[in-house]
């Protein structure tokens, strides 16, 4: 995945206009969740884990679709709720621990919580995405490799249509109206969690 996150990032790079200081903050958030979510699954069953799947999903769907009703109440309560914020950057170490441990969803968990923190520009908040995905992934590759948990081979035939994918979507997405892709995530993260709501107990 870290491949297909690449490609969309390059695509996207001339609209990653965050400064540079909360740039650098949460990529460096972002790696240390990455690195401790990759070390809980080198040393622990991924079994207990997948039954919580179909539930993080709904949660992180649920989430993205609440999101601007979420950020209208924040601010009507005045309360502080940005990007650089210290409850920006912790649930971003959260979404990296997750995204290293596992990583289903993580593109949804982090357009909810950027929506949360009141980037409302949808294709803003998605380069910004793709980025930090591409982070999270990047990093985590580096201890499964150290530990020869990598099958090689079904990782470089997921890994060509990841790219192809990326590229794909990033065109896509670049064209398509605000509300559009809004509507096109809800729909994939609702369309995730019914799947994995289904594998896990039909």
């Amino acid at each position: 995945m870290w491949l297909g996150s690449f490609a969309s990032a390059g695509s996207f790079r001339s609209e990653i206009d965050i400064p540079r200081r909360i740039l650098v903050r949460m990529i460096a958030t972002s790696s240390i969740g990455s690195v401790v979510g990759a070390l809980i699954l080198l040393r622990t069953s991924n079994e207990r884990f997948s039954a919580l799947i179909p539930y993080l999903l709904l949660a992180s769907t649920t989430l993205f679709i609440c999101g601007p009703w979420i950020t209208k109440r924040a601010r009507e309560s005045k309360a502080v709720l940005s990007v650089d914020s210290p409850l920006g950057f912790g649930l971003q170490f959260l979404i990296a621990v997750y995204g290293g441990f596992f990583g289903a969803a993580i593109g949804i968990l982090m357009l909810a919580l950027l929506t949360i923190l009141g980037m409302s520009d949808m294709r803003r908040a998605n380069a910004f995405k793709l980025l930090l995905a591409t982070v999270i992934n990047g990093v985590a590759v580096v201890p499964f490799v150290i530990a020869k948990a990598v099958s090689w081979e079904p990782a470089i035939a997921m890994s060509v249509g990841a790219i192809a994918g990326g590229f794909l979507g990033a065109g896509v997405v670049k064209r398509m109206p605000p509300p559009v892709v809004r509507g096109f995530v809800i729909l994939v993260g609702l369309s995730m969690t019914a799947y994995f709501f289904w594998k896990t107990y039909a």
